[in-house]
């Protein structure tokens, strides 16, 4: 079937989801959704204003106030979200083909990890409320226990990179915790979004418990994080975005969790096994074209080794397929839009008038100039003071940096406004321990990447964000906690 047919399968009309039911915007006006393959239309989407966001969080603080959610024993909200799960699950092919054609990404990323990944978050989450623990407390005479309850209206605010799997990963914790959600997907990449709607009906997710809107963020996201009645904000995007949605929450003193940019340091050890750190960093900032806050987009390497792991990795960048992302073997796709597109070139640009050399790529695809195709690029002899090492370039483009000492590498590592992610390639224990202590980061994998155990903690240090979720830390965020002492 021709990627034209594909796009036809899912070419429709594209909501707002307000109190169980597909709306229009209260303008009635919509924005198109493109296809980065092409830069075609893919669909119009639901514009919303102002007075749409404020509908959505009335009918959610309704929602929750009536306690039809809130109050549901939480086996049964355990049943709805694990329907919903399943329901994922069934769709993979519709929601995986839709992610494809909206984000630009590979369908075997889609369909292998993405749209499973969403489903086990609903059903992490679901299975983990029935067994959190709650605190108890006994002195002489009297004992303490904690309460946790639902903290209220949530507003959710999705990236465009991963927005199925993002909403998901964000609204299973919270629809979980007894709370009422507004979710506002990026406005490049809706359609996944908007689709969760169905599923939460089919499942019997009671009306307002779920809201969808989707339009501008200078409109929809100022709404959702200035409003009174939302009690709880989780943003995904941007650092100075995310300093934005802090301000806008001070109003009104609202919690926030920010999961925020980042450039994270990709270590290699000239002790470290060279084909498993090559096969590893070319997944850590190639996968979904670069376009991955967690990217270790700073190769650093060990001077010794430099010249052979270069030439390695060269080799490796090679053999990547770029192409249409609805083919199966396609390693890496397009580019979320033109202006992006154009943002990257401008960084490598850049980075090349600073002094770093060009190893690989760099150019758009010949064949596919339509869409918003770019080489997988290597920048090698980089400076981490270089703009391209500093800055987050969020696309396929790699800085290598060498360094000579184990006490470099942890400088150049911290020497980042940025503290989301790092990795560490070497077969040493005692070092691998030692960097992991000292580099200044949220997460770090030691010898891989993007392994997540969802009973975790998830979050970033620095400019990378502030909060943590996943596991309980999502549970204790998405509640109020009371302690109730009593006497005996």
């Amino acid at each position: 079937m021709s990627q034209t047919s594909k796009e036809n399968q899912v070419r429709k009309d594209a909501k707002l989801f307000i109190d169980g039911d597909y709306v229009n915007a209260v303008s009635g006006e919509t924005f198109d959704t493109i296809n980065p393959a092409t830069n075609l239309k893919l669909a119009s989407v639901a514009n919303a204003s102002e007075q749409d966001v404020k509908r959505a969080i009335d009918v959610a603080q309704r929602t929750f106030e009536s306690g039809v959610w809130s109050e549901m024993s939480v086996d049964e909200r355990a049943k709805i979200l694990c329907k919903m799960a399943d329901l994922v699950m069934e769709r993979v092919d519709e929601l995986a083909l839709v992610e494809t054609l909206d984000v630009g990404k590979p369908i075997k990323e889609s369909r292998g990890f993405d749209i499973p990944r969403a489903a086990a978050n609903l059903r992490f989450f679901a299975e983990m409320a029935k067994y959190m623990v709650h605190e108890h407390y006994e002195m002489h005479h009297f004992m303490s226990y904690a309460k946790y309850a639902p903290a209220g209206v949530t507003s959710l605010i999705i990236p465009w990179n991963l927005p199925f799997m993002q909403m998901t990963w964000k609204a299973s914790a919270a629809l979980a915790a007894g709370n009422t959600v507004v979710v506002k997907p990026a406005s490049y990449t809706p359609l996944s979004a908007v689709m969760l709607g169905e599923i939460a009906n089919e499942a019997g997710l009671p009306p307002g418990v779920l809201n969808i809107i989707t339009g501008p963020g200078g409109t929809v996201g100022t709404a959702l994080t200035t409003h009174p009645h939302v009690r709880r904000i989780s943003f995904v995007g941007e650092s100075n975005t995310g300093k934005t949605v802090m301000q806008n929450a001070a109003s009104h003193l609202i919690p926030v969790s920010l999961e925020l940019g980042g450039k994270s340091a990709n270590i290699v050890f000239e002790d470290a096994d060279l084909d498993e750190a090559v096969k590893g960093s070319i997944e850590a900032i190639f996968r979904n074209q670069g376009e991955i806050c967690l990217a270790g987009s700073r190769l650093l390497v060990q001077e010794s080794v430099y010249d052979q792991f270069l030439d390695k990795f060269v080799a490796a960048v090679q053999r990547i397929k770029v192409g249409n992302p609805l083919e199966p073997e396609t390693d890496m796709g397009a580019l979320v839009s033109r202006s992006h597109l154009e943002t990257v070139e401008h960084y490598i640009q850049i980075g090349l008038e600073e002094g770093a050399k060009l190893g690989y790529g760099g150019k758009r695809i010949s064949g596919l100039a339509d869409g918003n195709f770019l080489e997988p690029t290597v920048l090698y002899d980089v400076d981490n003071k270089m703009t391209v090492a500093q800055e987050e370039i969020f696309g396929p483009v790699v800085v290598i940096i060498p360094f000579r000492t184990e006490e470099d590498a942890i400088r150049i590592a911290n020497d980042s406004v940025y503290g989301l992610a790092g990795v560490v390639w070497t077969n040493n224990l005692r070092r691998a321990h030692r960097v992991a202590d000292r580099v200044k980061s949220g997460l770090l994998w030691i010898n891989c990447w993007y392994v997540r155990d969802l009973r975790t903690p998830f979050g970033g240090a620095k400019d990378s964000g502030i909060g943590r979720e996943g596991g309980r830390h999502s549970f204790e965020f998405y509640s109020e906690v009371k302690t109730v002492t009593m006497k005996l």
